[in-house]
């Protein structure tokens, strides 16, 4: 079973190590080196990322029996946007993500989340599409100056 547990503030840099070692490890085949390295690097430039990680409602998944190990975490803010979803490598297809999600489910619907909406990259859209999220927009946005194409999903939770 794994280990699921609500985001501690002290969790800011290893969440930071996972948001980094998750684009590398995984977006190889999907991105360019310019792409991987821009991504990569956004949770260290950008102070929205920490700042996201300190005011919205994370869950982490941690390594077996050890809950200071974080393997993959995910992040809505507000509390009706899945913000942030990364997973480290070596712990992916191991159902961490699908169990992220629907704990982030649970919670928004008790919070009275009607529709939960994403930004989601070619990694994450395989994965939401197969949990019931539907593509509303197709857009391109410039991270570290480099442009990325990236959908924008959303999920009604009935």
């Amino acid at each position: 079973m794994l280990l699921i547990r609500p985001l501690r503030p002290d969790d800011c840099q290893q969440l930071i190590a996972v948001y980094h070692e998750a684009v590398i490890s995984q977006a190889g085949n999907l991105y360019s080196p310019s792409q991987i390295e821009a991504w990569a690097q956004q949770a260290h430039r950008n102070d929205g990322v920490r700042s996201s990680l300190l005011r919205g409602h994370g869950l982490v998944s941690c390594a077996h029996h050890d809950e200071t190990i974080i393997e993959a975490f995910a992040l809505l803010d507000p509390s009706d946007r899945l913000a942030l979803l990364y997973c480290r490598g070596r712990a992916s297809r191991q159902g961490r993500a699908g169990a992220l999600l629907e704990a982030l489910e649970l919670h928004a619907r008790s919070q009275g989340v009607k529709r939960l909406r994403t930004e989601a990259s070619q990694l994450s859209r395989p994965l939401l599409e197969r949990r019931g999220w539907v593509v509303d927009a197709e857009e391109t946005v410039v991270l570290g100056g480099v442009s990325f194409l990236r959908w924008r999903m959303g999920k009604d939770l009935l």
